[in-house]
């Protein structure tokens, strides 16, 4: 019986999860699964350039298990490159990494997501521009 999967961590989600072929209806088309730890790998390695190693620790997995996550998501990214195939970003087991939330100077609480609409951190306790 093999182990389980760990859950890996992702920085972000994509912000598009579907790609096809220009021109031409998504259902006359195969389809490519690409989950969201080979889209996160692909990403890490690829777009910012990480070393195997650097990528691994981000995604809270070891650099052999980010190894064959990334072949495999290059592979999936050649096929539907190649034979035109459409391309899907969804599934997998993953958890979202938690980032360090921004801090009111003056009071140094924790600004919450709801902050930050029209450029401008207003702080909801003390008022004070961030």
């Amino acid at each position: 019986m093999s182990r389980p999967k760990c859950c890996r961590q992702i920085g972000a989600m994509p912000g598009k999860t579907c790609f096809q072929p220009e021109g031409v209806m998504s259902s006359s088309f195969e389809e490519v699964l690409l989950t969201l730890d080979e889209y996160e790998a692909i990403r890490l390695a690829d777009l910012e350039g990480l070393y195997q190693e650097q990528a691994a620790s981000r995604m809270n997995i070891s650099r052999q298990t980010f190894g064959r996550i990334v072949e495999a998501a290059r592979r999936k990214v050649a096929d539907v490159l190649v034979n035109g195939k459409v391309l899907k970003i969804e599934g997998g087991s993953v958890s979202m990494k938690a980032e360090k939330p921004a801090r009111c100077p003056r009071c140094r609480r924790a600004l919450g997501p709801d902050c930050g609409k029209r450029n401008e951190m207003s702080c909801p306790h003390c008022r004070e521009h961030a």
